[in-house]
């Protein structure tokens, strides 16, 4: 598989009109000053008066409502949350679209279920950078970046790609490598890795984990310290090196350990339930659920949660965490 890199890229593709940032969060703000960097004309559509348009004023970016923003753009970025893009799109953004204009995602998900479809005039593209924004801005600034996925569900131009690829430049994701994807690909494999890995199955692990050591009579506070405390040593030999940097720097016991019981815990049985993870992603019954559920008033969604947040791990964590000086900087990259 090809990685592409700012040779790749044409650095001018992304400077043919102003470029509208819709939504200025995490991602938001990371990529508008990033683009702004890399000399593109930057338009953040936000509420008038609001958090994001006091923010980005802050940061010496031009705002103005979505609709402005959209009617006066080449190029519009829709970086709010999922569920927001249907009624978004309908009321500010699809008027005010006019032939040979782009819209571009971070995600796929909006258009692979068809919450927006967008008319067969215009560009639709994708970047979607693999890491929080807090992340994306910093290692920018570095002169480096974070790697990323591009793809390209419509060429109305003939010149989609090379709008992906020179949007995906201009805000560091080139630098450090880009990977040419799917709208499918990228939803279907983010809401899986999101669901059986990242944090559906690395926090069920860790309560299960919690659960039967002080089921077995053992202190919460020492099962909180094995279970979730120390994941992140192992998650950031992990993320640093692969498995063999793990297996590098870990005990010998921890490593006949890992060998001869983890398989013992994601089974065959493990697997195929992930298998049906995955079978409902591709076949949209989760994304329908989902949907349902924010039309329903996520009543089901807010109960799950608070259970989750009321889990005895929870308060054990509080109080141990308030002797962890090193954790009050205020600063988190999980953004």
């Amino acid at each position: 598989m090809k990685i592409y890199t700012d040779d790749d890229a044409n650095p001018d593709a992304m400077k043919d009109g102003p470029v509208a940032i819709i939504g200025y969060g995490s991602q938001g703000r990371a990529h508008a000053l990033n683009l702004a960097n890399s000399g593109c004309d930057v338009i953040v559509g936000v509420r008038p008066g609001g958090a994001g348009d006091r923010k980005a004023k802050a940061d010496g970016l031009k705002t103005a409502p979505i609709a402005d923003a959209a009617k006066a753009a080449r190029t519009i970025v829709i970086l709010t949350p999922d569920m927001s893009h249907e009624t978004l799109y309908k009321e500010e953004i699809e008027p005010n679209l006019a032939p040979g204009d782009a819209l571009s995602f971070a995600h796929g998900f909006t258009i692979l279920y068809g919450r927006v479809k967008p008319p067969k005039d215009i560009d639709v593209i994708m970047v979607a950078p693999k890491g929080p924004g807090d992340l994306v801005r910093r290692e920018y600034e570095r002169g480096r970046g974070v790697p990323c996925l591009f793809a390209v569900h419509q060429d109305a131009t003939g010149a989609a790609r090379e709008r992906a690829l020179s949007y995906a430049r201009a805000i560091g994701g080139t630098a450090a490598g880009a990977i040419e994807t799917t709208f499918r690909e990228e939803t279907e494999t983010d809401l899986f890795g999101e669901q059986a890995v990242l944090c559906g199955g690395a926090t069920e692990l860790i309560l299960a984990g919690f659960e039967t050591l002080t089921d077995a009579g053992y202190a919460p506070e020492v099962a909180y310290y094995e279970c979730l405390h120390e994941l992140k040593l192992i998650v950031d030999l992990l993320y640093e090196g692969g498995l063999a940097k793990m297996h590098e720097f870990i005990s010998e016991t921890a490593k006949y350990g890992d060998l001869v019981s983890g398989p013992r815990v994601i089974d065959d049985a493990a697997r195929e339930r992930m298998r049906g993870v995955l079978k409902d992603i591709q076949t949209g019954v989760f994304a329908q659920n989902w949907i349902i559920e924010n039309q329903t008033g996520k009543v089901r969604y807010e109960k799950m949660l608070e259970a989750d947040l009321n889990h005895p791990i929870e308060k054990v964590g509080k109080d141990l965490r308030e002797r962890m000086a090193w954790l009050k900087g205020g600063n988190s990259s999980a953004e």
